[in-house]
């Protein structure tokens, strides 16, 4: 059992990324104020003490902590840490991502540091005379005193009746108090804040009061709390999981994987470290696409770097294959690389395939390596080691590898999208979800692309391998990149069409997909649709057919029970009511509607 304390939008995203597994887990907040809806967590509210959470900890067998808190809670997090100590209990820090300081802010430890920062600003000729406090209804009584300086503080919380009640009781007024939801930020000579991170608004906060001409400062987070206890540190969702998955495997059914541009960035930073530094780390920080950052193993060789793909429990031919990278300095010239920038080249060696058909980001004859990686790479490298080519002329090339990738890349897709020679370097999130529908809508999404890049007229959507191989024969002089597999995902396949102006669609469906098509069900995963007997019976009375459905439990049993003679009025049924969810998706667009029998035998209206 896992235990989260949260009230925060880490907090929410901790709880949302547990509940991806199934499994039972409680969610803690000090007021029990947060709107949260959870199906698998349970919802505790209450302050909690060393003994009070030691007792709940031992009482609900609780093996993991995530402190997902708010970073100011201090007394919370130190108590986290003693219970872990003392019950040996792994915490999962859940941290908020920061923006670099900003020098023009005034930074300070602690409230009492005012008592210094603000008389000297009154000693230079600058006034304080307006105090806009932002740092929470409970730090009011800290601040207090500055009125009798004669310092007009104006404290803004939430509008909720325990901060309210709490500003109250440590004697501020009602005319002292503002809101956040009142809207615009109240104007005064000063503001003060608290180090909130990215997601506490921080920086929409400085922005705020530098264009009313505000004095910022800013009280840092707090450090140092992990003195005790078995801390382990994320700042992310995907970081979270995978820390999850590491410390308590059997919380998660299905494990997640890396993907191969996380791979590539892996072993690209390894190898540039090693180059710069002539350090050797077994892990090395990636920065992903949504601003987290997690630690990947690496190793190394002669000349090189790499990193072992791992899939986790998804279905991947490329897990276990070992990412190369080697990196050498270089001058760059003047003009910028379509590789990613003029002081980053990035190349593709042995088993990286190469585009042969246009459609990508990058045109044919470049290595797929695709614009996700590519970024993910230029930003790590550009974090790290940005004095080695701002200002001094000097660059980076980039070569990435993968040996055996030729003979891998022949039981992908990439055939069929016109990548030869190797494996593509892909990754839009950096993570792979086992059974990712994200990652396999964005594979549709590629093929889809390709298929209008191809220049044919038509594109064949199609939920599979068999209903394929019937829409070739029908389509015989249509090219292989006009043929793209929707899987389930039928709405969002049209929707695409839509997106990219392809003109003329033939949507080949077979009969299980097909019903549960024509009661609107645009995705037909069984997970989230089923077959409607009732449904199919109201089609069939449209039809004038009288059968029996006693006892049926798949539709293709339909094409048994049907008689042959009425079968023809029974598709025209189906597709009409397919073709009523459908058209509206491709407004602009042919659409013709295929319904595939078992045999091979196609139907059209």
């Amino acid at each position: 059992m896992i235990l989260i304390f949260g009230g925060t939008t880490e907090g929410r995203k901790a709880a949302e990324v547990l509940e991806e597994s199934g499994s039972a887990f409680y969610y803690s907040t000090k007021t029990g104020e947060q709107d949260i809806t959870l199906h698998h967590g349970t919802v505790i509210s209450g302050a909690m003490d060393k003994k009070t959470m030691t007792a709940f900890v031992s009482k609900h067998e609780i093996r993991l902590i995530i402190d997902a808190a708010h970073p100011f809670a201090s007394k919370l997090h130190e108590t986290i840490g003693k219970v872990s100590a003392d019950l040996q209990i792994p915490v999962v820090r859940y941290e908020r991502i920061y923006p670099p300081r900003d020098s023009d802010i005034t930074w300070i430890d602690d409230y009492s540091d005012l008592d210094y920062i603000l008389p000297s600003l009154s000693r230079e000729g600058q006034g304080v005379g307006r105090l806009l406090a932002t740092t929470g209804a409970q730090s009011i009584g800290k601040l207090k005193h500055l009125e009798a300086e004669g310092i007009k503080v104006i404290y803004r919380i939430l509008n909720r009746e325990s901060s309210i009640v709490l500003a109250h009781q440590q004697g501020a007024s009602d005319n002292q108090l503002c809101y956040y939801d009142d809207g615009d930020m109240p104007i005064a000579d000063t503001i003060l804040m608290k180090e909130s991170g990215i997601s506490g608004g921080f920086i929409e906060k400085v922005n705020e009061a530098r264009r009313k001409n505000m004095r910022i400062i800013a009280i840092k987070r707090p450090e140092g709390f992990m003195a005790h206890g078995l801390w382990f540190m994320v700042n992310g969702p995907h970081g979270l999981r995978r820390m999850v998955e590491k410390l308590l495997p059997e919380f998660f059914p299905l494990h997640s994987g890396l993907t191969t541009g996380t791979c590539a960035t892996a072993a690209t930073i390894a190898a540039t470290i090693r180059l710069v530094k002539g350090e050797t780390p077994a892990e090395v920080p990636v920065l992903l696409p949504d601003g987290e950052t997690i630690n990947v193993s690496v190793g190394y060789a002669d000349g090189y770097a790499y990193c072992i793909k791992e899939a986790g429990d998804d279905p991947d031919v490329t897990d276990g294959i070992e990412v190369r990278a080697s990196c050498r300095p270089y001058r760059p010239t003047p003009s910028p690389s379509l590789n990613g920038g003029e002081w980053l080249v990035i190349e593709g060696g042995e088993g990286i395939g190469r585009f042969t058909l246009p459609g990508f980001d990058f045109p044919v004859g470049e290595p797929a390596i695709n614009k996700g990686p590519r970024e993910m790479i230029r930003q790590n490298l550009d974090s790290l080691f940005t004095p080695l080519h701002s200002g001094r002329g000097w660059g980076w090339v980039c070569r990435l590898s993968v040996p055996g990738g030729a003979e891998i890349a022949r039981r992908t897709f990439n055939p069929r999208l016109g990548i030869e020679g190797g494996i593509s370097i892909i990754g839009v999130s950096g993570i792979v979800k086992p059974f990712s529908e994200e990652a396999f809508i964005d594979s549709i999404r590629k093929c889809m692309t390709v298929a209008k890049a191809s220049g044919s007229d038509r594109v064949v959507i199609n939920s599979g391998a068999k209903s394929e191989r019937f829409l070739k024969a029908l389509y015989p002089s249509l090219p292989q990149q006009a043929f793209v597999q929707y899987g389930n995902y039928i709405g969002e396949t049209l929707r695409m069409a839509a997106e990219l102006t392809i003109p003329n669609i033939t949507l080949g469906v077979m009969l299980g997909k097909a019903v549960k098509l024509a009661e609107g069900q645009l995705d037909t995963h069984s997970r989230k649709s089923t077959m409607n007997i009732g449904f199919i019976q109201e089609m069939l009375n449209e039809a004038h057919i009288e059968i029996s459905l006693d006892n049926i439990t798949l539709a293709r049993e339909l094409w048994e029970r049907i008689p042959e003679d009425q079968l023809p009025t029974f598709c025209d049924v189906v597709i009409s009511h397919c073709e009523t969810y459908c058209r509206p998706l491709l407004p602009n667009g042919d659409l013709i509607i295929l319904l595939i029998s078992d045999d091979g035998t196609i139907h059209s209206r």
